[in-house]
C-alpha cells in the first residue's frame, strides 16, 4: 500500500511540476491562407502536446507587411509576443535594438549547425547565437499553371521570357487570362526579381539587387529587365489591382487563367483544392532560371520574455519548429521544402523533389540566391525603397525604362 501511494505521490509531484513549467506561446504570423494555415495547426498542436498555451497572432496579408507594422506598436508598448514571423537582415535589425532571446542551449543540445546549411544558419544568428528559429526553405522563381488550360491553348510551360510571350498569346486567344496576378507591391516585385533573374541571370541578380552594385542597376541589361517587366503586365488582368496571392492562384486552379508567377507557397492552395502535381498542374522553374533559386526562409525570431514558465514554452516552441516531425508535416502543407538536410524526400511531391534537389545543387554552383522580394537580400528599407518604385513603374505606363532605372539606383542608394 505504501509504495502504491509513493507510486501516486511521485505522479502528482511530476504532474505538478510540468503544470508549472506549462506556459504561453504568443506567435505572431501571417499564415491564414488555406494551406498555410492548415501548416500553423501543426505548430500549435505540438505545442500543446507538451501542456502549453498557444496563442494566435494572426494578422491577414501574405507579405507580412501589415504584421511588422502590427508587432512594431507591440515592441514599443512593451508587450512583445514569444514569437514572431521575421526573417533575413530583418533578424539582425531586431537583435541589434536588444529585443531578441538568445536559443543556443537549444540548438546546442539539437545540433542545429550540423543539420542547416551555413547560409541559412547565418541569417538566423546574431554575434554568433541564434536568435531566431528557421522553419523551410522556398524558391520563389517558379511558374505555375493549369495543365488542361495549356493543353487547350496547345503550349507547354514556357522556359525562356521569349516562350513566354508565345504561350501567352496562345492563351489570350484561347479565352483565359494568361498570367494571373494580385496587384500588391511584393507581388510586383516578386515577378520583378525572376524576370531580373531570367533576363540577367544569377552574377547580374546578384550584382543588381543583393550588392546594389551602381553599374549593374544602371547597365543597359536592366533596360532589358524592364522592359521585359512591362511586356509581362500586359498579360495579366484588369481587376489584379489589390488581389491577394492565394485568389490569384485560386484563378489558374480554376482555369480561369493559365499561369502564375509565384514562391512554392502557392503549391500548398493547389494541394489544399484536392489537385495533384503533373497531373491538374504544372510546377516549373520561371522562364530563364531553370539553373538558379531564388530562396526565402520563413522563421520565427524569439523576443526577450519575463515570465519563467513563458521562457520554458519559448524554448519547446523553437524545439518543435526544428523537429523531424514539424518540418515534414508543415512543408508538406505549406508547398516548401524541409530546412534541414537531413531529412528524406520520400512523402513530398515531385515540385518539392525538385526544389530539393536544385536547393543543394544551386548552393554548391553559387547561383543560390536570396530573394530581395521577400526581405532576405538587403535592409528593409532599401527593400521598400526599390519596391516601391517597381510598383511604381508596373501601375504607371507613363514612366519610362530609364526613369524607372534611375529612381532604383537611388533607391539602393537609400536617397
Amino acid at each position: 500500500m505504501n509504495a502504491k501511494l509513493t507510486m501516486v505521490a511521485a505522479s502528482l509531484a511530476l504532474a505538478l511540476s510540468s503544470a508549472a513549467q506549462a506556459g504561453e506561446v504568443e506567435v505572431l504570423h501571417w499564415w491564414t491562407a488555406g494551406g498555410e494555415a492548415k501548416a500553423a495547426q501543426g505548430l500549435k498542436a505540438s505545442l500543446q502536446a507538451k501542456g502549453h498555451t498557444w496563442k494566435d497572432f494572426a494578422v491577414a496579408g501574405g507579405g507580412g507587411d501589415s504584421a511588422m507594422t502590427v508587432l512594431k506598436s507591440r515592441v514599443v508598448s512593451g508587450n512583445a509576443p514569444a514569437a514572431a514571423q521575421i526573417k533575413g537582415p530583418s533578424i539582425q535589425e531586431w537583435a541589434r535594438e536588444g529585443l531578441l532571446q538568445p536559443m543556443d542551449a537549444v540548438a546546442k543540445a539539437e545540433g542545429w549547425d550540423a543539420k542547416l546549411p551555413k547560409v541559412v544558419s547565418d541569417v538566423m544568428k546574431f554575434n554568433g547565437q541564434y536568435v531566431a528559429a528557421p522553419v523551410n526553405v522556398h524558391r520563389v522563381n517558379w511558374l505555375w499553371a493549369n495543365a488542361a488550360v495549356l493543353k487547350k491553348a496547345g503550349v507547354k510551360a514556357p522556359t525562356t521570357w521569349d516562350e513566354f510571350f508565345v504561350a501567352a498569346e496562345a492563351l489570350k486567344k484561347a479565352g483565359v487570362i494568361p498570367l494571373a496576378h494580385g496587384g500588391q507591391n511584393w507581388q510586383d516585385f516578386t515577378v520583378f526579381e525572376s524576370v531580373a533573374l531570367g533576363v540577367g541571370g544569377p552574377e547580374f541578380y546578384k550584382k543588381a539587387l543583393v550588392q546594389l552594385d551602381a553599374a549593374t542597376l544602371n547597365s543597359a541589361t536592366m533596360d532589358k529587365v524592364l522592359e521585359t517587366f512591362r511586356k509581362v503586365k500586359a498579360y495579366t488582368d484588369k481587376n489584379s489591382p489589390g488581389r491577394d496571392w492565394n485568389l490569384a492562384t485560386a484563378m489558374v486552379i480554376k482555369g480561369e487563367a493559365g499561369m502564375q508567377l509565384m514562391g512554392d507557397w502557392a503549391k500548398g492552395e493547389f494541394l489544399a483544392a484536392g489537385k495533384a502535381p503533373g497531373k491538374d498542374f504544372v510546377c516549373a522553374a520561371a522562364p530563364g532560371t531553370a539553373k538558379s533559386f531564388t530562396f526565402n526562409v520563413d522563421s520565427f525570431a524569439l523576443f526577450k520574455l519575463k515570465n519563467s514558465a513563458n521562457q520554458a514554452a519559448q524554448r519547446d516552441f523553437a524545439s518543435a519548429v526544428m523537429s523531424p516531425e514539424f518540418q515534414e508535416l508543415f512543408n508538406l502543407n505549406k508547398g516548401s521544402i524541409p530546412v534541414r538536410t537531413d531529412l528524406k524526400m520520400d512523402k513530398f511531391d515531385d515540385c518539392a523533389k525538385q526544389s530539393n534537389a536544385d536547393f543543394l545543387a544551386t548552393a554548391k554552383g553559387g547561383s543560390l540566391v536570396p530573394s530581395i522580394a521577400h526581405g532576405m537580400a538587403v535592409p528593409s528599407a532599401v527593400e521598400g525603397g526599390i519596391k516601391d518604385v517597381v510598383s511604381q513603374f508596373w501601375n504607371n505606363d507613363s514612366m519610362t525604362v530609364a526613369q524607372a532605372k534611375q529612381r532604383i539606383a537611388a533607391a539602393a542608394k537609400g536617397s
